[in-house]
């Protein structure tokens, strides 16, 4: 079981990183969709031995709507947008896998001197969660387009919910269920507010929204 939840780590690192260097919004998407179905088989292993109906309903949930109901959603926020790529990003897509290298090292560093205990064998899933957490801001931060900063804060979702399903067993499924319908909503918030940006605007880019300032 450790070694299934060590490549499942490895495989949401190098998402990550190819997050950050793609430029392209549907693959974008196609790799945040990955990232939750990754993560709905990884609540189901990590828990395998404790295995409970909450913790199936979790990860049910987890990969059915991080996996398909968010890509959908962004999808058809693509095809009603017309945009297709990401231009003219805050940070380059070289200096963002490098960051991104930057930000996997500094978590393998912390995740070493955190002295957190987990039930499973395995020193990857802490360094996991906090470079997807960490890849989810730089997304946010360091991009202008409205699609790739909702992706960002799904990303971002991703590495909480890791350290969620690790450290915080105990909680109760609602609580869970309660942060996938905060993103449920959220992405369809962005929606709106991604056509009406389009509309008015014929962009995307949402640093240009300083020209509403009064």
């Amino acid at each position: 079981m450790e070694s299934a939840i060590e490549i499942m780590m490895i495989l949401l690192v190098l998402s990550d990183l190819a997050l950050l260097g793609q430029s392209r919004l549907r693959t974008c998407i196609s790799i945040v969709s990955f990232q939750g179905m990754l993560l709905g088989v990884f609540a189901f292993i990590s828990q395998i031995n404790v295995l409970t109906p909450r913790i199936i309903v979790i990860a049910g949930a987890s990969f059915v709507i991080k996996g398909f109901v968010f890509p959908y959603l962004l999808r058809r926020d693509i095809q009603e947008s017309g945009a297709q790529h990401e231009i003219d990003p805050f940070v380059g897509y070289i200096l963002s896998v490098l960051a991104g290298l930057v930000m996997l090292s500094f978590s393998l560093w912390l995740g070493g001197k955190l002295p957190l205990k987990t039930v499973l064998n395995t020193t990857l899933v802490v360094p996991a969660a906090l470079t997807t957490m960490l890849t989810g801001l730089f997304l946010i931060v360091g991009r202008k387009n409205a699609l790739t900063q909702c992706l960002g804060y799904i990303i971002l979702e991703n590495g909480i919910y890791i350290i969620g399903i690790v450290f915080v067993v105990e909680i109760p499924v609602l609580v869970e269920l309660g942060i996938l319908l905060d993103m449920f909503v959220a992405v369809l918030v962005m929606g709106i507010a991604i056509y009406h940006i389009n509309r008015e605007f014929d962009h995307l880019d949402a640093d240009r929204l300083n020209i509403l300032k009064g």
